[in-house]
């Protein structure tokens, strides 16, 4: 049988492989019954439906809880959004790797932020050598956030990707997740400068997945707009529920990011 881990990088290789990023072991059930080809987390879906803002704050033994209960119930290669690694310690980082490698994940997402690239380069690092001693073909999807948090002027995001695209590569990333770029001219330039397979965010504007394929994306991610619209279709259930003891379901919409996050982090990380 083949194993998770070559499957799922084999799945980089051609086409555009689409992620519908979940929250736990039911939407991961679900993705899996409707066709998916591997199983992605959502950073900020599994911290929210433990209680906890996105942005580092989930403590790892929720985490792997998670990990644990979705890979239990999958056969497909399970990739997991582990943030900036929950630390700029790099030992930290390898014990969150080790945790969630030995939870059942094949992949994981790491990303930069506002800190210097060089210290994602470092985590990368070791993050592969975790995967080497465990001897598990991780792939380790290097995600940049020059366009999601607008790190540079508009007119040097494709050249500051690229020079952290290099970085990444070097350090031992096999992907390059691209958050928050949506002008088609300008996925193009980044697919053309980098040999890593490009990831991009499910953003609207963003061209359709024949075009994502045709310039030379292979990954589409979901993020976290899935878990906004049920956070967003649950507060409109019980509000209509509250009101008239009916469930209505005709005037559902999402609720944003920033919505569902401020919620959390108004209650702290305790």
């Amino acid at each position: 049988m083949d194993r998770l881990d070559h499957s799922f990088h084999r799945l980089h290789q051609d086409g555009l492989l689409i992620l519908t990023n979940v929250a736990d072991a039911a939407g991961a059930r679900i993705v899996e019954q409707l066709g998916c080809q591997a199983v992605a987390t959502s950073s900020a879906a599994v911290a929210w439906a433990h209680g906890y803002a996105d942005g580092n704050t989930l403590p790892l033994e929720r985490l792997v809880s998670s990990v644990e209960a979705i890979a239990r119930v999958i056969s497909l290669p399970l990739t997991v959004d582990i943030e900036a690694g929950y630390s700029d310690d790099v030992a930290r980082v390898a014990e969150v790797v080790e945790a969630v490698l030995a939870a059942g994940a094949v992949g994981i997402n790491i990303e930069d932020g506002a800190s210097p690239p060089e210290l994602l380069a470092r985590k990368i690092a070791i993050a592969r050598q975790v995967a080497e001693r465990r001897q598990v073909k991780l792939f380790i999807n290097a995600r940049t956030d020059v366009y999601l948090k607008a790190l540079v002027p508009a007119e040097d995001r494709v050249a500051e990707t690229l020079k952290r695209a290099a970085l990444y590569q070097a350090a031992g990333a096999d992907g390059l997740f691209a958050a928050g770029v949506s002008a088609e001219y300008e996925i193009a330039a980044l697919c053309r400068g980098t040999t890593l397979p490009v990831n991009v965010l499910a953003l609207p504007g963003l061209p359709a997945p024949e075009t994502l394929k045709a310039l030379g994306v292979r990954r589409l991610s979901a993020g976290s707009a899935i878990a906004e619209f049920l956070y967003g279709a649950m507060a409109g259930l019980a509000k209509g529920f509250l009101e008239t003891g009916k469930l209505d379901s005709s005037q559902l919409k999402a609720f944003t990011y920033g919505e569902v996050n401020a919620l959390l982090k108004s209650v702290g990380n305790t």
